[in-house]
């Protein structure tokens, strides 16, 4: 007797992304945020631009308002260091989960468990559409694969996660971003997986997704040029040492100027402590001002309020992480002007483009 069991509740449709797109649509101001925010990361990454990336924010977002006023003092931050670092806010909706737990804004905008996605897209669109607003550019992580259809046109740089960038769904999504993307090394702290992804999303590929007007349709991207590693350790080990750098660009083989290497303070390179993140960055940056010229920056978990909560405290904390523990705002300004200034010193790198 064939199995007839059947393990699907419902279904529940979406609006196709045109839908939202005209309902949301990018501001002028936006588009150009996201315009110039793309343009310096290509810029940055091939060594014409020598400014310090540095992608802070929220481990993930989880309120609105809290996005917000975060954007807007990171905003100002930009104004007042803009001459040697390039800032970019992290506006991470997505939760990658080897167990159970809140997955993010777009699946739980509520946090109740309540998997309204339609409001989380909704939300989450217009938080992005917020912060680009202020001419703050956007980073974000893309787990599901359909997601950039509704949110890619207001993110500037993109990652692909540790859990997901031996996924060849993931780098054929890659393949058709149109901004640069940062793959991260496997759990385990090797590279061959990243480098792989980065070489495979460079060409052009097809693949089964959605059009723009929700249909299932064959998409055919031209690659993405822009690939680069995003060193973020692993279980109880770093790789932002001298010794990790110079092996991982030698894998690298980057042509002549490029910075294709970007490390995150947080995850196994903070040894998953929060509070040593400043640290990181100080040895980040001692390598950077003593001639390091293929790191192109940071990444930093960043709030308005230092630490993390639990899901469930009531009232929540306005402006801490329930997610990963952050760094507060008054200590991520002062550890980005001080980077600031020590680069305004005197940093080995050229003013101009590297011949």
């Amino acid at each position: 007797m064939a199995d007839e069991t059947n393990h699907i509740a419902a279904y529940e449709l979406l609006e196709p992304p045109t839908a939202m797109l005209q309902r949301l649509p990018r501001s002028q101001a936006a588009a150009t945020t996201v315009a110039t925010g793309r343009a310096a990361l290509r810029q940055a990454l091939a060594g014409r631009d020598p400014r310090l990336v540095v992608i802070t924010g929220p481990c993930t977002i989880h309120d609105a308002a809290g996005a917000l006023d975060y954007a807007r003092k990171l905003a100002a931050l930009a104004q007042r260091v803009q001459d040697k670092i390039l800032l970019v806010m992290r506006v991470y909706f997505e939760k990658p989960r080897v167990t159970v737990g809140w997955a993010g804004l777009i699946n739980d905008p509520h946090l109740s468990g309540s998997a309204n996605v339609p409001a989380g897209l909704e939300l989450a669109r217009q938080i992005l559409l917020g912060v680009n607003g202020l001419g703050v550019p956007c980073a974000t992580e893309f787990l599901d694969a359909t997601l950039p259809q509704y949110l890619a046109d207001l993110v500037s740089w993109a990652a692909i996660g540790a859990r997901t960038t031996e996924s060849p769904t993931h780098q054929q999504m890659a393949s058709g971003l149109s901004m640069p993307v940062g793959f991260k090394n496997a759990g385990d702290g090797s590279l061959s997986s990243a480098l792989a992804a980065m070489s495979s999303a460079k060409w052009p590929q097809s693949f089964v997704g959605i059009d723009q007007e929700g249909r299932t349709a064959i998409i055919h991207t031209t690659g993405n040029p822009d690939g680069h590693l995003l060193l973020r350790g692993a279980a109880g080990q770093s790789n932002y040492s001298r010794a990790d750098i110079a092996y991982t660009k030698a894998l690298l083989d980057a042509g002549p100027g490029q910075r294709l290497i970007l490390i995150d303070c947080g995850n196994g390179n903070s040894l998953k402590n929060f509070l040593n993140q400043p640290r990181v960055f100080g040895e980040v940056l001692n390598r950077i001002t003593a001639g390091e010229q293929a790191i192109l920056g940071v990444m930093l978990e960043s709030n308005l309020v230092e630490g993390r909560q639990e899901l469930g405290r009531s009232p929540l904390v306005h402006g801490r992480s329930i997610t990963d523990g952050c760094l507060g705002w008054d200590a991520t300004e002062e550890l980005i002007l001080t980077a600031h200034a020590r680069l305004k010193q005197g940093s080995a790198r050229p003013a101009g483009p590297r011949k």
